[in-house]
């Protein structure tokens, strides 16, 4: 199925600015044009990012789905990797999945950049933005490249829900950041590192 009608009505997003259009109004429009199925991984798109959620996100038969909530395991392992290094923390326990960056993390843990130039991928890019001190920087640095992988995966895809799906997380982050205020982003990245430390023992 697409929509070219639902698509070619709403306004353009660019990575950076407000959000032209209301979310509530995106929400009721996806809610009522798309399919059943489609509105289903939509769903789980919009369902925070626990334990289960990222399951059934690896698993979903749509390869977009897969990709975007791999992408996002892997940004955040990496992301945990250095925060964990930077706080003396056993980096090991918090890395989630076994997939290639996964176990790159944990068995690289004493290599500068993890051994990720191993790998094919932006990897390096995440870990220069991990050194960002600015909190508000950093995350927003973080949702450019989101933004950035969104955009390229989506280029062609004329229409399709996968640009659906694509168009509803830009307008997210962009809606997340203008409302958010430097405090709350900064409290946002100490309940990290606070959760980081329970349960976490020191090397």
């Amino acid at each position: 199925m697409t929509y070219e009608y639902l698509l070619t009505g709403l306004p353009e997003l660019k990575a950076g600015s407000d959000t032209p259009v209301s979310m509530e109004k995106l929400e009721e429009l996806l809610d009522e044009q798309l399919s059943q199925p489609d509105k289903k991984l939509l769903g789980l798109l919009r369902a925070p990012i626990d334990e289960a959620t990222l399951e059934e996100g690896l698993k979903a038969k749509n390869r977009f789905v897969r990709e975007w909530f791999a992408f996002n395991r892997d940004i955040n392992n990496v992301m945990v990797a250095q925060i964990c290094r930077k706080h003396g923390f056993n980096a090991k326990q918090q890395i989630v999945g076994e997939d290639e960056v996964a176990e790159q993390l944990r068995t690289h843990s004493t290599q500068k950049d993890f051994g990720l130039n191993e790998l094919s991928g932006d990897y390096q890019a995440v870990l220069a933005l991990a050194q960002i001190e600015d909190l508000m920087q950093r995350e927003k640095a973080i949702d450019a490249i989101r933004f950035e992988w969104l955009q390229e995966r989506t280029e062609f895809d004329f229409f399709s829900p996968e640009m659906v799906f694509a168009y509803y997380l830009e307008a997210v982050m962009l809606h997340r950041w203008s409302l958010l205020t430097v405090e709350e982003g900064e409290k946002v990245f100490r309940a990290l590192v606070a959760d980081l430390k329970q349960g976490v023992k020191l090397d």
